[in-house]
């Protein structure tokens, strides 16, 4: 049996039309039953539109994105409230960016395309299967036979490849041979006839998919699995950069960002110089490094001190009275070990499902590499990278996330998620959380390399930096082990995080201190009460955020709060 708020959500939902032509009547609050029937309605068709390298997927979607483009401009914006307004924000940023992003990824097949031509017919053959067009085993023999055919003359023409572009086609060639897999799956021992056709010319293309993909990789790129693989990024450029800004509603272009980075790194690097007079070493920062690098857990050690840091933190919290743990939340956190293969791109903790990863070197390391990674997870930069992953950082933003207007996941911007706890960095920072100067030394440790991400991925993307160069400047500049550095670097150019996010620490977390101060100077809220009204907010871009906290009303316009 249904109870009646349930039943009532539901029945919200169900009053959209397919066309969507009549929006369910908007709230003061929040647009929640429109934002949740788009977010259903989009995982549906991505569910079902899944082939990789699919020109209907992109169709379909960009028609998708142009049917809730009419239902959002149907609303009237000037008569909702603050809530609606800012899902309304959301939605209508989350399209646009969905639209430049379509673009991009569209002219990066497009470069492609060349290297692989036969992609479009292969696609076609499992979207075939899709609409359960009646097979034909001789057809499809014939059609498998010709791709070969066509992928081995693409082959043989001689080009000029760069890495990058060999690698990205490295990828999409997994994706094709993943394709054919599931295309053949489906009639193998189900069509006899399917099957005693195409089994050799499926062996056949199958191979030669993955060995063009292995060339491509090992021999063009260079990667091959190790860990002295060439790092190979695929870089944006200035505009790409300028439109993610847009979406994310910061007002500043790529420079300016950097320049604030920069005026950041002096202030640490001020800071670190007083720390390390404390140390007795006189300016000596590098020594100072030094020192505090040789003084970790012993072996079978550490997940026991990073424990006894979380319940530190919690405890402190609770003390200073800075914002409200709900106790399921202080309950339901746990620690796991990082494994070697995650610590190539994680050399540092993690967090994840309610867990922290935690890392320190294995047995099975090389002895160079396990010195780098005890020297690099040391007791002092341990003791902020924790609070930064559980409490008060993710793990209590997640918590909260999932239990106040969860519908606002779907559009979750990094310059809240990491910026909220990097925000929390500084105010331990301000309340004394160190107990030492190796402390300090360890908190002014990670915000120099919050702000040399600022500096080393916007340089990748503006195209002015390289890998090689991003790793020195992370070990020269920063005080970086070089694998710690270069694992750092393989993930912030691996295409697994998008172009602003090593930027979203800092400027996430600046953001958020202005309003801090904006509010604590208006006295309208005490800082716990802050907080709160933040983690009640979702993980929506900081504009939006201050927007709801100070009970304004944003108006239909570009990012305009310069913090």
């Amino acid at each position: 049996m249904l109870s009646k708020a349930l039943f009532a959500a539901i029945a919200a939902l169900v009053v959209l039309s397919p066309a969507y032509a009549q929006p369910s009547r908007a709230t003061d609050d929040s647009l929640e039953p429109l934002l949740r029937r788009f977010q259903t309605d989009e995982a549906g068709l991505n569910r079902f539109y899944d082939t990789e390298f699919s020109p209907t997927l992109q169709k379909r979607m960009a028609a998708f994105r142009a049917e809730w483009r009419k239902t959002l401009d149907a609303l009237d914006y000037d008569k909702l409230g603050t809530g609606a307004r800012i899902d309304w924000l959301l939605l209508d940023g989350y399209l646009k960016h969905e639209d430049a992003q379509a673009a991009l990824a569209a002219q990066r097949e497009a470069e492609m395309l060349p290297l692989i031509p036969f992609a479009p017919k292969l696609v076609a053959l499992e979207e075939a299967r899709g609409r359960v067009e009646a097979p034909n085993g001789e057809r499809f023999a014939a059609t498998l036979d010709a791709l070969s055919k066509e992928l081995k003359a693409a082959r043989a023409q001689k080009r000029n490849i760069s890495p990058t572009l060999a690698l990205r086609t490295a990828r999409a060639l997994d994706g094709l041979a993943r394709t054919l897999a599931t295309w053949y799956a489906h009639y193998d021992g189900f069509h006899p006839l399917v099957t005693w056709w195409c089994k050799t010319p499926y062996e056949a293309l199958r191979r030669e998919l993955a060995d063009y993909s292995r060339a491509l990789r090992e021999e063009t790129a260079k990667v091959k699995g190790r860990d002295d693989d060439p790092l190979i990024g695929d870089p944006i450029g200035r505009d790409a950069l300028l439109a993610d800004l847009a979406y994310e509603r910061i007002p500043y272009t790529p420079e300016e960002l950097m320049k604030l980075a920069e005026r950041e790194f002096a202030w640490c690097e001020t800071e670190l110089k007083k720390a390390t007079k404390e140390m007795g070493l006189g300016e000596n920062t590098k020594a100072a490094l030094e020192r505090v690098k040789t003084l970790h857990a012993a072996p079978g050690e550490q997940d026991t001190l990073v424990a006894g840091q979380v319940r530190e933190s919690i405890a402190f919290l609770q003390k200073n009275d800075l914002v409200t743990l709900e106790p399921l939340c202080i309950e339901t956190w746990r620690l796991e070990m990082s494994s070697k293969q995650v610590q190539r791109n994680l050399p540092f903790a993690a967090y994840g499902g309610q867990k922290m990863l935690v890392a320190y070197p294995l047995a099975e390391m090389d002895h160079a590499d396990k010195e780098m990674s005890l020297r690099a997870n040391n007791e002092h930069f341990t003791r902020i990278v924790t609070p930064h992953e559980l409490i008060p950082g993710h793990h209590l933003q997640s918590y909260m996330s999932e239990r106040y207007r969860p519908y606002r996941q779907r559009f979750a911007t990094p310059f809240l998620v990491e910026g909220w706890a990097l925000y929390w960095e500084m105010q331990l920072w301000d309340k004394s959380w160190a107990r030492s100067p190796e402390d300090r030394v360890g908190m002014l440790f990670w915000r120099m390399h919050r702000c040399a991400r600022i500096l080393v991925s916007l340089g990748f993307h503006l195209k002015t930096m390289t890998p090689e160069k991003m790793i020195d400047f992370l070990v020269e500049r920063v005080g970086h082990e070089r694998f710690s550095a270069t694992s750092e670097v393989r993930r912030f150019i691996g295409g697994a995080y998008s172009p602003l996010y090593q930027c979203a620490y800092m400027i996430g977390g600046l953001q958020l201190r202005a309003l801090a101060k904006e509010q604590g100077d208006s006295q309208r809220q005490t800082l716990k009460q802050l907080h709160d009204s933040l983690l009640h907010e979702g993980p929506i871009p900081i504009e939006l955020l201050r927007a709801a906290v100070t009970g304004s009303r944003p108006v239909k316009n570009a990012p305009f709060w310069r913090f």
